[in-house]
Order: C-alpha cells, then sequence, then structure tokens
C-alpha cells in the first residue's frame, strides 16, 4: 500500500489557501509557492540518514556533529515544478536536480515526454519529484516509469493538492513510493482539474494565463 503522508500544520494551510484565491498574483504565488515546498521537503526528509562525525566549535573540539549519509537529487516536472526547486533546494543548497517534460492534452488526457534530463548519481539515491498537483496521476505516474529506469532506492512524491482520484492510480501502479501532499481535495472536474484546486499552476507561477 502506497504511503500516503498529508502534512499537518496550520501555517501551510494558510499558504495553500493563498494559492488557491484567484486574487493571487504571479509574484506572490511564486513565493508562497516556495515555502510550501519547503515545509513538504521538510516532511519528505524526516528519515534521511545521517553519519556522526567530529566537529570543532569555539567552544570544544571534536564535538559530535551530523552529516548526510544519503544521495538525495530532486526531479520537478515542467512547468509548474519548476516553481518548487527554489523552496526545496534552501533546506538542502547541495541537493542534485533532474529534470523531465511531460505534457498531458487536455482533450485526451494523454501524455507524452519531451525532455529528460536525470544526474548519472539518480542510481540508489532517494528522488524526490515535484509537481504542485496530482490530478489524474497520468504524468506523475510516466515520470516514475522514467526514474524508476535509473535505479533509486526510494522515491516521493512532492504535491501542494492532491485528487482522490490521481491517488487511487497512483497507488495502483507505484505502491511503493510516498507521497507527501499539503491538501487532498474534493475530486476532479469533468475537464481532469483538481476541485476546488489551484488553477493552472504553471500559468500562475509564469503569468501566462
Amino acid at each position: 500500500m502506497m504511503k500516503v503522508n498529508k502534512v499537518e500544520h496550520p501555517l501551510l494551510d494558510v499558504k495553500i489557501s493563498l494559492l488557491r484565491n484567484v486574487e493571487t498574483d504571479s509574484k506572490s504565488f511564486r513565493d508562497i509557492l516556495e515555502e510550501v515546498s519547503t515545509f513538504l521537503a521538510y516532511e519528505a526528509l524526516k528519515d534521511i540518514k545521517v553519519k556522526e562525525i567530529k566537529i570543532n566549535t569555539p567552544v570544544k573540539k571534536n564535538a559530535t556533529g551530523y552529516s548526510l549519509d544519503e544521495k538525495v537529487i530532486i526531479v520537478p516536472i515542467f512547468r509548474a515544478g519548476l516553481g518548487m526547486v527554489n523552496g526545496v533546494t534552501s533546506l538542502f543548497p547541495q541537493i542534485k536536480v533532474g529534470h523531465i517534460g511531460i505534457y498531458r492534452d487536455d482533450n485526451t488526457n494523454k501524455t507524452s515526454i519531451y525532455y529528460n534530463k536525470l544526474p548519472k548519481s539518480i542510481k540508489g539515491a532517494k528522488v524526490l519529484v515535484l509537481d504542485p498537483m496530482l490530478a489524474t496521476g497520468s504524468t506523475i505516474i510516466d515520470s516514475i516509469n522514467l526514474i524508476k529506469e535509473s535505479g533509486p532506492s526510494s522515491i516521493s512524491v512532492l504535491s501542494v493538492v492532491a485528487a482522490p482520484e490521481g491517488i487511487k492510480k497512483l497507488e495502483s501502479v507505484h505502491p511503493d513510493v510516498e507521497l507527501v501532499v499539503g491538501s487532498i481535495d474534493e475530486k476532479l472536474d469533468k475537464n481532469g482539474y483538481i476541485s476546488p484546486g489551484l488553477g493552472d499552476a504553471g500559468d500562475r507561477i509564469f503569468g501566462t494565463k
């Protein structure tokens, strides 16, 4: 069974409400999306492996410290996933970033991959897939299919909002992944958009609506 981690925090609820608001302009939307992405990444990395090291502090030599002991790679899905990158890298500056470009036809709901650039070090790494919205699930499923070919140790999907239909579909295909999500919304509408949702996150990030 797929692990669904619904992040609970009142500040996160407030920020997601601002993202939903049609009156929120593109700059504010981008800034808030980065903040929300940091919340999600913090939760997704709570079990990351670390190792003890020795460090010198201003008052003590050979004090116990910690360093990361696990490779982590983020993979934003074009376009909207790009809006989440800075929020994650602000928490984890040394992280490596792959990219997947995948397009969903609004008329047929079919997807096609048009860009794929993943780091060579993805084998054995913990991968965080970034997409603000898990709607039908098709885009994220196809992206995970591609990522799994490179042999990561684990995959977590970070989404701001998700539809129950998309969660169910993702679980049916990839029950071994984790979903870290800010809100589980009501449903998909007749056009395959999440309701109440955020609208078209890519358009709202880049001001192209």
